[in-house]
C-alpha cells in the first residue's frame, strides 16, 4: 500500500493537504471546499466516508444503498479500502467517535 501512497505524494498534494490541515472549523471547511470541488464532489467523498462508518457497523449493502443512494460499485470500492486499504477511513472514523463520548 505504500506505493501507492508514493506515487499520490507531490508538491500540489502537499499544498492541498497542507491548506486543509489549516482550516480551524467545519465552517472554513464548507468555504473551502466550496471554493476548490463541485458540490458533487464533495457529497462524493462525505457519502463514502458514511458508507465507510456503515460498513464498519455491520450494515448490508441493500440498507447502505437506501440509506446513502451509493452504489455498489461505491460501496465495493470503500469495503476494499477498509479491508487492504491505509486504515485511513478507521483513523478518521475513531477520531470522530471518540470526539463524539
Amino acid at each position: 500500500m505504500e506505493m501507492q501512497i508514493d506515487k499520490l505524494r507531490g508538491k500540489e498534494l502537499d499544498q492541498l493537504f497542507e491548506a486543509i490541515l489549516s482550516l480551524k472549523d467545519v465552517e472554513e471547511c464548507y468555504r473551502f471546499f466550496d471554493d476548490v470541488a463541485t458540490v458533487n464532489e464533495t457529497q462524493a467523498l462525505a457519502q463514502r466516508l458514511d458508507v465507510a462508518r456503515m460498513l464498519r457497523e455491520g450494515h448490508t449493502y441493500q440498507r447502505i444503498e437506501e440509506e446513502t443512494s451509493a452504489s455498489t460499485a461505491t460501496i465495493s470500492r470503500v469495503k476494499r479500502a477498509l479491508n487492504y486499504g491505509s486504515d485511513a477511513y478507521d483513523l478518521v472514523l475513531d477520531r470522530i467517535k471518540e470526539k463524539e463520548k
